[in-house]
């Protein structure tokens, strides 16, 4: 294809220019002013906001981009989502939807006209309007800029089977110093131009952060271009600060981009070229503050890091500064910009695109509207056979793998779902993934290589951090998909998460933005299976994290069989606007309900199981062993079995709990049982042994408004671990049966004279225990080899 350099006609460049001094006027506007919005009398103090909150300097240049890429859409008819990166750009997306008449189609009371204006400065970083930041409120916006990284991980995700759209992804000199943005150049290796969109990474370089020069904005031009060359791109500099240079220039980089991104494109989906391209990207520098103050109070401003946020500093008490803005934003020639109403004049108005190709009515940037549902196998297909309870010995997170497997089949025309892990997904037992599609890759592959090919639906790549953003840009476009990691490392992403969790809860707030799917976690290789591993590898606080957010927006699932498993992870992906943890291990252990109950014991969260406990007669028991987690469910069925031989007349029972929001207060999660369907599990007097996968505390959390949490005792993860045998992982931190055995004796009132023999034998095997894993490297026999007794009944006929 031959490219088409653009020469832009000096009357198309002055529309441009115009069109950006609009954009530039309204984010000053946002800034500074609550009233007086088109400077119709001189300014006064009144007119200036009494907080002075936003920032300034990365916004002209984020409006000179905007105002190119207007051409660009009207131009081919291009779809483009603009992904925001610079933190505090919000005062610049806000500018250009208004503009372009979105803001006001979403937002009825901010008009396009004076009275419009006016709402939209007084509502910016103001009580009960909008925040400074690209947020869910922002039209347009699937990237909250308040922390930074990523941008182009979100863009990249976006783009994955979207293959007409293309992401510009403006990326901050400042954000370009963290860790997961560093990472993300990297997504050009994974982006198969067949089947996936593009991604225009837009380096913005104006040289400074909050206080400091930036690394990048210091390089020199030919070091950039190696560095980028060297991660795979193709990259074109844009640099200046004269405007009637840089709109030909920029308009012309543009053109060249986008025709190189249809070369590439066309070619591979023609067939006639394979393997990774050299996508285009753009270093643009231009001034922090362009357009603004050169200084304010004799210091330099523009272009320097005064400029980042509020560079008049005080402007409603000091007059001085009140008639610099006022110069400021007359420099912008509003009366060549609005008319007397304060609508966009009609020939700046014609350089927006038109409905859904206007980038703030993008439906790639409202996912909801694009959203499928998933073709979804019967999950009971999958299940394993469970003769009895503990009558099957199985590995869950395998099953998974083959109902994903089935999954991935059912949808690969649709190409809506993907499966992202660091490099775990053999590990976490999901293979049978690959009998379905491959690992995506567009580097070269070796004869040896396995499962690696362009177009694969699975991701895998050593960053926690490009997982959970490819997801979140994934879903956010209004597609589904499922994150599998080891659970101690899942921390990495912490951040993430909370960031995600929080443009979840506003984005359910707003009628506009139509709900997403569900991003979905499935973290194995858990805490108390890291046999060779050791402490490194042991941490359960992930569910600490996730707990803390609203409870419209988390779920917590802690299935204790395959079954179960199964049926979790299938109710998880028909959800939506959800974030859902399960938390599975992957090795070989006992199962226990049979589809059709973990059908019933998954629908209800939280259940008594009667085939496990000894009081069925309908007398109140004298303990409650619950459990949350497969291990701890193991751990307390052989504790109810110590008990019924030790001490046979007790009254024992067994709840378990999937759903880990089950146990809070119902005012508090939906999922919560009322006090009622609580207290008749629970009871309301006598004591609770709770065995919990993670930290004890957090059930103590979710417990406390309950009548009977003053007898509630929870043993779990006490920041005691090592590489050692599973059973001894148990004990190291006192989960196992014999302490959960000898809890129920210490606080069944009169047990601890009656059961004292018990008690003893109990710390004997302890004693026994620790002696033999030390000698041999392996748990006991009877450890290893223990099973329900019901189950072995059954087996035998009896």
């Amino acid at each position: 294809m031959n490219e088409c350099l653009s020469n832009i006609s000096d009357e198309e460049a002055a529309l441009i220019h115009r069109y950006w001094c609009a954009a530039n006027y309204l984010s000053v506007g946002q800034i500074y002013l609550v009233d007086n919005p088109l400077l119709k009398e001189p300014l006064r103090a009144e007119h200036v906001k009494s907080r002075l909150l936003g920032h300034w300097g990365t916004t002209p240049g984020l409006n000179f981009i905007y105002a190119h890429l207007n051409r660009v859409i009207r131009a081919r008819g291009s779809d483009v989502l603009y992904v925001c990166g610079p933190g505090h750009g919000g005062p610049g997306m806000v500018a250009n939807t208004w503009l372009e008449g979105t803001y006001s189609e979403i937002y009825p009371l901010i008009g396009p006209d004076e009275d419009g204006m006016r709402r939209l400065f007084r509502q910016f970083s103001f009580p009960g309007g909008i925040p400074s930041h690209a947020a869910p409120e922002t039209p347009g916006s699937i990237h909250e800029g308040g922390e930074l990284g990523y941008s182009l991980i979100h863009a990249f995700g976006a783009a994955l089977d979207n293959p007409d759209l293309v992401v510009a992804c403006v990326v901050g000199d400042g954000e370009a110093e963290t860790g997961p943005l560093a990472a993300s150049w990297h997504g050009n290796k994974f982006l198969d131009p067949a089947y996936d969109g593009a991604v225009l990474p837009i380096v913005h370089l104006n040289g400074f952060k909050i206080a400091n020069p930036t690394i990048m904005g210091r390089m020199a031009d030919d070091a950039l271009r190696q560095l980028f060359e060297g991660l795979g791109y193709e990259p074109f500099f844009v640099a200046g600060h004269q405007p009637g240079a840089m709109h030909p220039l920029m308009a012309q980089t543009l053109d060249r981009c986008f025709d190189r991104i249809a070369e590439i494109q066309q070619s591979a989906r023609s067939g006639s070229v394979s393997g990774m391209p050299r996508w285009p990207m753009i270093v643009l520098r231009s001034p922090k503050g362009w357009t603004g103050p050169k200084e304010v109070d004799g210091k330099k401003v523009e272009g320097f890091w005064r400029a980042h946020q509020v560079p008049i500093a005080e402007a409603r008490e000091n007059e001085e500064h009140r008639q610099l803005l006022e110069t400021w934003m007359r420099s912008y020639c509003p009366d060549q910009l609005f008319d007397e109403e304060g609508r966009l004049l009609p020939e700046l108005r014609a350089l927006a695109p038109d409905g859904d190709k206007r980038m703030g009515a993008s439906p790639y940037a409202n996912g909801g509207r694009l959203r499928r549902a998933l073709h979804r196998p019967r999950w009971s297909d999958f299940a394993i056979d469970v003769p009895a309870p503990g009558g099957a010995v199985a590995e869950g997170t395998r099953a998974t793998g083959r109902y994903l497997a089935e999954l991935l089949r059912l949808n690969e025309e649709a190409r809506n779902f993907r499966v992202v892990g660091p490099d775990e997904t053999n590990s976490n037992r999901l293979n049978a993934v690959f009998e379905a599609t491959d690992r995506a890759w567009m580097e070269p592959v070796e004869p040896y290589d396995e499962n690696l090919a362009p177009g694969g639906r699975v991701m895998e790549v050593l960053s926690e951090h490009l997982c959970q953003g490819w997801l979140e840009g994934y879903t956010l476009t209004g597609r589904h998909g499922l994150f599998n990691c080891y659970e101690a490392f899942v921390h990495i992403v912490d951040s993430m998460f909370n960031q995600h969790a929080k443009w979840l809860k506003v984005s359910r707030e707003l009628d506009w933005r139509q709900p997403v799917p569900s991003f979905n976690y499935l973290l194995s290789s858990h805490v108390w299976r890291q046999d060779h591993n050791g402490f490194s590898h042991q941490d359960p606080g992930f569910l600490d994290l996730v707990v803390n957010k609203k409870s419209d927006i988390v779920r917590v699932y802690l299935p204790p069989d395959a079954n179960t498993l199964l049926r979790t992870v299938d109710h998880c992906l028909g959800t939506h606007n959800r974030i859902n943890v399960v938390v599975a291990g992957k090795q070989p252990a006992p199962q226990w309900l049979t589809p059709e109950q973990a059908e019933l014991h998954c629908a209800a969260g939280v259940g008594i199981w009667e085939w496990a406990g000894t009081d069925q007669d309908g007398a109140a028991p004298d303990v409650v062993l619950a459990c949350a987690g497969d291990v701890p469910t193991l751990e307390t069925l052989a504790a109810v079995d110590l008990l019924r031989t030790h001490v046979p007349d007790l009254k024992i029972r067994v709840v378990n709990v999937v759903d880990l929001m089950t146990l809070e207060s119902r005012q508090d999660h939906p999922h919560g049982l009322t006090d009622a369907d609580f207290d008749a599990i629970f009871t309301t007097d006598r004591p609770v042994v709770f065995a919990f996968h993670g930290y004890p505390y957090l059930i103590h959390r979710l417990t406390y408004k309950r009548h009977n949490h003053a007898n509630v005792h929870v043993r779990g993860f006490r920041e005691e671990g090592t590489t050692t045998t599973p059973f001894d992982m148990t004990v190291l931190n006192g989960i196992d049966r014999f302490h959960l055995a000898m809890d129920v004796i210490d606080r069944v009132p009169g047990l601890s004279q009656t059961a004292s023999h018990a008690k003893q034998a109990f710390r004997d095997k302890l004693i026994a225990h620790k002696l033999y894993v030390r000698e041999h490297g392996e748990d006991m026999p009877e450890i290893r080899d223990w099973s329900w007794p019901h189950a072995t009944a059954a087996q035998n006929g009896d």
